[in-house]
């Protein structure tokens, strides 16, 4: 792989089962990223510098998966013009909906792109990751194209053993 493209921050190590998705689709397409664990609230100067550096860095976009209070992607955006994509991650007393308001009610001018609670929210934001960079790659686009017709099939292909199955 090349120099990375796409950065996954996350709040904490514990963070990466519940988003590992995301690393699949950005290994499944060839997009190389980076993974590292910083806190907007333990480590702010570590998120800011990075940040800050990022589009210097060659980074094109940013996801960022944190629980609880969830002020990591908010934090990046504030730092960068780079597209910022936000995972609430899944767990606590609120069961991810505190880090779901966190990380989609942004002020005005500040975006973050939010995903889904749950396990679909880190396969969300590398496939959003990826459709971003197919914008700009041919290669990415034929690639996203065929994941794209493969998910088609397979529904097509699921509908008609069901109604195999119910006509039986």
């Amino acid at each position: 792989m090349s120099s990375p493209v796409v950065a996954i921050l996350m709040g904490s190590k514990s963070d990466y089962a519940k988003i590992e998705a995301a690393v699949s689709i950005l290994k499944e397409f060839n997009i190389a990223y980076t993974v590292r664990v910083m806190s907007a609230h333990r480590t702010p100067d570590v998120v800011t510098k990075f940040t800050k550096s990022a589009s210097d860095s060659g980074y094109k976009i940013i996801i960022a998966a944190a629980g609880c209070a969830a002020h990591l992607a908010g934090v990046i955006a504030a730092h960068t013009n780079l597209p910022v994509i936000g995972i609430p991650v899944q767990g606590g007393a609120f069961h991810g909906m505190d880090a779901l308001l966190s990380t989609v009610q942004m002020p005005g001018g500040v975006p973050v792109a939010s995903m889904s609670v749950g396990s679909g929210g880190g396969k969300n934001a590398a496939l959003f990751a990826v459709r971003i960079l197919a914008l700009s790659d041919s290669e990415i686009e034929k690639k996203l194209n065929v994941f794209t017709e493969k998910q088609r099939e397979a529904v097509i292909k699921s509908d008609k053993e069901l109604q195999i199955e119910l006509n039986e």
